[in-house]
């Protein structure tokens, strides 16, 4: 298995509309697609992305600890957030900070496209155990560190959490074949949760450590999103 980008973050929320209203006045971020389920923001449809699916309830951020986004400016990036958010500075540089329906977010001064996703944050009740399993799935270890694409998979020790309306959807993967990952689920007895054949993408859906749904996803030619 080989990962070639964090293509996006899939979140269940309440109000789509809000979380959507926030990324694009905020952070960098404009409507890609609005349909009857999901919407995806995004700085650009060929980077990391957020899609947020319509689901009820209040939901629960359970492992999902943070969502960080790449800039090149971070004091300027700051500035552009609402005047009465708390943010939160962290010892290497970043800012921290609750977003609508308590999802976690950040922002990492790096070089880059402006608002690509920089990292993922999950709490999981064994990292080592999770970072090891996490590997024979497509994600790069380099230097102690987990890897998709340049974007970085950081696990933080946490209670094991299940909550019954979760935030956290789903990773999007990027992949060359996603049917080729298909076939070495199947042969490796993987437990596969789903597979859609849209008219944009060719994606494989996967249960990881933890519980973590993984989506190994194909872009096709006539993947045409801006």
């Amino acid at each position: 298995m080989r990962i070639e980008s964090l293509d996006h973050v899939a979140l269940w929320v309440e109000d789509r509309d809000e979380l959507a209203d926030f990324a694009t006045a905020h952070l960098g971020m404009h409507v890609i697609e609005r349909t009857d389920k999901f919407t995806l923001v995004g700085a650009d449809a060929r980077r990391g992305k957020l899609t947020l699916f319509a689901a009820e309830g209040k939901r629960d951020p359970g492992p999902l600890a943070r969502v960080a986004l790449r800039v090149s400016d971070l004091e300027a990036a700051v500035s552009t957030l609402p005047p009465d958010l708390e943010v939160e500075p962290v010892a290497d540089g970043s800012v921290r900070f609750l977003g609508p329906q308590r999802l976690g977010l950040a922002l990492v001064e790096s070089n880059g496209h402006d608002y690509n996703l920089d990292h993922v944050a999950l709490r999981v009740p064994d990292p080592g155990a999770s970072f090891a399993e996490l590997q024979t799935l497509g994600f790069r270890e380099e230097k102690g560190r987990l890897w998709a694409g340049a974007a970085e998979l950081v696990l933080e020790p946490g209670e094991a959490s299940n909550p019954e309306r979760p935030l956290l959807n789903h990773f999007g993967l990027l992949v060359e074949s996603a049917e080729e990952h298909l076939q070495e689920a199947r042969e490796r007895g993987i437990e596969i949760d789903d597979i859609v054949d849209g008219p944009n993408t060719y994606a494989v859906f996967l249960y990881g450590p933890d519980r973590i749904r993984l989506e190994y996803v194909e872009h096709k030619p006539s993947f045409s999103l801006v």
